[in-house]
């Protein structure tokens, strides 16, 4: 009889010692997230590596909303959502004061660094003087980027919602470039899907674009396409960033890429709190895997694919992650 409740004593301890140890490794068991996300493929990569992380740690990930930035940052405010890995420190802060700012919302860590956004033109335009957005309020400068015959040069420009169109317009005044400047928006894709077709049939171009983003591996500044400078520093609202890359002024914010959260989803989850501080990923990885989007690896299990193989090849990192998230939710 002695002997076997002492088996039973050791028997409960081990379960114990299990049970503990399991809550431990899942600190995140029994909870469900609730990501907000752009409704764009190119984005899910970094997105769906986070997720893994969050479910290797216990989480429940629950499906998406998909939105536009502006949209997202609102749904963070509302309560509609925990977090949004998109959140572009610089050219998004406007958004995040609108949403509650500080007091409701916390930016944490650096997923990507070194984003850039600009406009830029084709190469033989460039060489043949049109190397500063005020340029353009030349007519017969502008008149060489006229795709539909107005005389205005046309812009491929940035989709209502995602924050650079507000710069944007901003400068289009700013630098009195109303007049002979049209700023064509829509579907990105779309827009940028002729911008490419005329600029591989010999005609000059005018667009902007940022990195991370597949459209720099198919239009390459320095090859095919160059950056225009700015004629200086203006940004909405009267901002202030840094806009210099390698000596020239782009004029957009050289920035981060932030996961945003709510503070009372951080402070009831320091597991995913610690790993949305530590996670980062080399923004070259994202543009890498936005061409294979481009190249037609564009299906929802072929992103989860890419997402494995980053996380094979990027494993002592990745690990690193969870252990430290881990330790935090002791």
């Amino acid at each position: 009889m002695i002997k076997a409740k002492i088996a039973a004593a050791l028997l409960a301890g081990t379960m114990l010692a299990g049970t503990a140890a399991q809550a431990a490794d899942m600190p995140g068991e029994g909870v469900t997230v609730r990501p907000v996300v752009q409704a764009y493929a190119e984005e899910y990569f970094q997105a769906r590596i986070l997720f893994r992380a969050l479910e290797d740690l216990g989480y429940t990930v629950a499906e998406p909303e998909e939105v536009v930035a502006q949209t997202a940052h609102l749904a963070l405010r509302t309560g509609d959502a925990d977090f949004f890995t998109a959140h572009w420190n610089s050219l998004h802060n406007t958004f995040f004061e609108e949403s509650g700012g500080d007091e409701v919302l916390e930016r944490v860590g650096t997923l990507l660094s070194g984003a850039l956004q600009g406009y830029l033109v084709d190469k033989s335009a460039y060489d043949a003087g049109v190397q500063n957005l005020g340029d353009l309020s030349d007519p017969a400068k502008a008149a060489m980027f006229d795709a539909d015959g107005d005389g205005s040069a046309d812009l491929a420009g940035c989709v209502p919602g995602w924050g650079c169109e507000r710069v944007i317009e901003h400068q289009l005044t700013e630098f009195g470039l109303r007049d002979t400047v049209t700023h064509n928006q829509g579907e990105y894709n779309a827009i940028i899907a002729d911008t490419i077709a005329r600029e591989a049939n010999g005609e000059n171009v005018l667009y902007y674009t940022w990195t991370p983003y597949w459209v720099s591996g198919v239009l390459v500044p320095g090859e095919n396409v160059e950056f225009l400078a700015v004629p200086y520093t203006s940004l909405p609202d009267g901002g202030t960033a840094n806009t210099e890359f390698e000596g020239k002024n782009l004029g957009f914010a050289v920035d981060s890429i932030q996961v945003l959260a709510t503070d009372e989803f951080l402070e009831a989850n320091p597991a995913a709190a610690k790993l949305f501080e530590v996670a980062s990923i080399n923004i070259n990885d994202v543009s890498i895997q936005n061409k294979k989007i481009a190249d037609g690896e564009d299906t929802s299990a072929d992103i989860d694919r890419h997402v494995d193989e980053w996380i094979e090849a990027n494993r002592a990192a990745y690990d690193g992650w969870l252990e430290a998230a881990r330790a935090a939710a002791e």
